[in-house]
């Protein structure tokens, strides 16, 4: 194995023989370092050492050729490759996103350990850069390297990173913290050795055989916490840890046993803080630590914590099972944990897992990218229609297709991790109902299902006014009666698709005509039957054209006491396009043409249905209206709402918001008091506009 490393090592030194790092020294100094970490820090095999050169080489240089290398190593080196593609545009906005991004790329579990290795180097290195990149190199570290070096086990790394990037970040809280632990280092074994003096005796008489331990936290560690808890270096309790570790045969209860009675002897030695007792004994954490944890105060009334253990205990806590994830509070998923976990026992027993027994990370979310660098999440088997919507609606609505990777693609196209994708747009696109069938996103759905409807219902007002109008000039009527049997005969569910067809010209109008002379000659010929009166075909109320008189004006200042009421379904505002219904009791109702119930009204009683005008100049009187705003769970949203209304005249009266933790939304009810429906025609369009509004309707 040793001359696979040699050989990767000639390809770099071959193809970076001419590349140099930020201080004029060979760049080849930058793998042999990593290697030097993988190989003896780490302890991976050849494979991954070889990878690391393979890596430099073929990202610098694409054109190396690395196919007589074993299979497992170039999976490797294509996984280190897609890593270093990545360009966080915000990587503290979008550090979980970007975190899975990177073990998304490593279908090798040890890709991410590779990389991690890598960023060790660099941060080891980081004087050499320029402050530009080096503050980038500082925060993807905090945000994204870190979190995963923790979550596999690279404890000792870890440390070494958050030391790093407090060094580098706030040098002069690195300083103090650092001088007051090389100052306070002979102060902690005295206090260890005053603390066991007075229980040498009793836990050698009891024959317990332990080991002494202090466990000192990193600067890092220590700022971290006097950040958290806002308190001074001397507010810590636990700097340091006093660990006994009890050398004892590996049964639970035997462990547990030695373990409470090296407790009871501290806890009559010395005085205890009950409250800060952690019986992780009895009730391991779900991560599986096992540890006795207690405060005590010694002779000179210092605070102490007190770690009590075996060494089984002791092994599984700081390098096996028990990864300390939970405990150190990290956000994670859990395929992704499982993934992780996998890849600790990978690294635990490197000898034992073959290449294609590694384990695959998760596959349910797949990351790309807008041509800015920005990231977007997006569940597997999305297209590019989906990344549309995702970006904004209206874009999603006028996509004709995209580009990813520069090739043209169609707006079906399935998206794959690491792709770059641009929209291209058409002003005149519209979605068509196809669309349902080439995304997977609920937003997208959602969005192609209310344009489609959109524009039915567009269609169906075009429809039923060109009938209206050939209605009138043949001087016709439609009744009720004959419409249905019209269209049942033609297998329409209802009248709206059937007035869209109008609009459509999928139905010709003529036909219509026919029909309805057809059914007027069959109704004079019953007329004119022996027994029927001569009178003609009784007189109907039908679906026709309007008249002058057939108009009701009404004043929009004082409708009490009048023969007409406004519809409380719909709420209609002075200036909006209405109609009137005449009901049995409650004399003619006003209606929005817009209204939910106005489809069923005139569909099923057409020969009600009154034409109706206002009598005033729209801006003679100010209407209360509510407005119904369902929007993306985003704070800004809340406030951009706000600002959009208060650009026009109108004033606000309500304002009440409820989240929908289940749909991800902000449920907004507003009330508003506006001078005519033109006015709130403008906050409706530019209220729609936002990114974040999912639906507007008025209630």
């Amino acid at each position: 194995m040793e001359h696979l490393i040699e050989q990767a090592r000639a390809v770099a030194l071959e193809a970076l023989k001419d590349e140099v790092r930020y201080d004029g020294t060979p760049f080849i100094g930058h793998p042999d370092n990593v290697a030097k970490i993988v190989e003896d820090e780490i302890g991976l095999p050849a494979a991954c050492v070889a990878a690391v050169y393979l890596h430099e080489a073929t990202r610098i240089h694409k054109d190396v050729d690395i196919s007589a290398f074993p299979q497992d190593v170039r999976t490797l080196v294509d996984g280190l490759n897609k890593i270093s593609t990545i360009k966080p545009k915000d990587t503290r906005l979008e550090a979980e996103n970007y975190k899975r991004l990177i073990v998304q790329y490593s279908t090798d579990p040890r890709v991410t350990v590779l990389k991690i290795a890598d960023r060790l180097e660099v941060m080891r290195s980081l004087q050499i850069f320029p402050k530009s990149s080096r503050d980038q190199k500082l925060l993807e570290t905090l945000m994204l390297y870190m979190p995963l070096a923790h979550q596999l086990g690279l404890y000792n790394i870890n440390n070494e990173l958050g030391n790093i990037w407090f060094r580098h970040s706030d040098p002069e809280q690195y300083r103090a913290i650092t001088n007051k632990l090389k100052a306070t280092q002979k102060d902690r074994e005295q206090i260890m050795a005053e603390f066991i003096e007075p229980l040498k005796k009793k836990l050698s008489d009891a024959g317990i055989v332990y080991k002494l331990k202090i466990r000192t936290k990193s600067a890092y560690s220590i700022y971290r916490k006097m950040q958290v808890q806002k308190v001074p270096f001397e507010g810590v309790y636990d700097v340091f840890a006093i660990r006994f570790i009890i050398d004892c045969e590996d049964d639970p209860r035997v462990e547990k046993d030695l373990c409470w009675k090296v407790f009871s002897y501290v806890t009559e030695e010395y005085e205890s803080d009950t409250k800060r007792l952690r019986d992780w004994l009895t009730t391991p954490r779900p991560n599986g630590y096992e540890s006795l944890h207690i405060t005590v105060k010694n002779r000179s009334g210092q605070a102490l914590e007190v770690q009590i253990r075996t060494r089984r205990m002791d092994i599984e806590a700081e390098s096996g099972n028990a990864a300390h994830w939970a405990y150190k509070g990290i956000r994670h998923e859990a395929s992704i944990d499982r993934w992780l976990q996998s890849v600790r026992e990978t690294l635990e027993h490197p000898l034992d897992a073959a290449p294609e027994d590694l384990p695959s990370p998760p596959t349910r979310e797949i990351f790309v990218f807008t041509p800015t660098g920005e990231l977007r999440t997006l569940p597997a088997g999305a297209s590019v229609l989906d990344f549309a919507f995702n970006i904004h609606s209206g874009l999603g609505c006028r996509c004709t297709g995209g580009k990813v990777g520069g090739r043209a693609v169609p707006i079906r196209e399935k998206l794959r991790t690491g792709d770059v994708v641009e929209i291209l747009t058409r002003k005149d696109q519209r979605p068509s109902r196809a669309w349902l069938d080439w995304v997977v996103t609920s937003k997208a759905r959602t969005k192609i299902k209310q344009e489609l409807d959109a524009d039915e219902r567009k269609a169906a007002a075009d429809g039923r006014e060109i009938l209206e109008r050939r209605l009138r000039n043949w001087k016709l009527e439609f009744p009720d009666d004959w419409m249905t049997e019209y269209l049942k005969a033609h297998k329409y569910p209802s009248i709206l698709p059937f007035m869209a067809a109008i609009s459509r010209e999928e139905v010709d109008v003529n036909d219509i005509k026919s029909f309805i002379l057809q059914k007027q000659n069959a109704q004079q010929d019953h007329a004119a039957q022996p027994g029927t009166p001569e009178s003609g075909a009784p007189v109907r109320k039908g679906y026709s054209g309007v008249t002058s008189e057939d108009i009701l004006v009404i004043n929009a200042k004082n409708v009490k006491g009048l023969e007409y009421k406004l519809s409380k379904c719909c709420n209609p505002v002075f200036g909006d396009d209405v109609f009137g219904f005449v009901t049995r009791t409650e004399g003619i109702k006003i209606h929005r043409i817009s209204c939910p119930n106005a489809a069923q009204l005139i569909e099923r009683f057409p020969y009600r249905i009154q034409k109706v005008i206002w009598q005033d100049n729209p801006a003679t009187g100010d209407f209360q209206c509510t407005l119904a705003v369902t929007a993306e769970l985003d704070h800004p949203v809340l406030s951009a709402i706000m600002d959009v209304i208060g650009q026009f005249k109108v004033s606000m009266r309500a304002f009440n918001v409820r989240e929908n933790l289940r749909a991800g939304t902000y449920e907004i009810t507003i009330r508003l008091l506006v001078p005519s429906s033109a006015e709130l025609d403008k906050v409706l369009s530019q209220v729609t506009n936002l990114r974040q509004v999912i639906k507007i309707r008025r209630i």
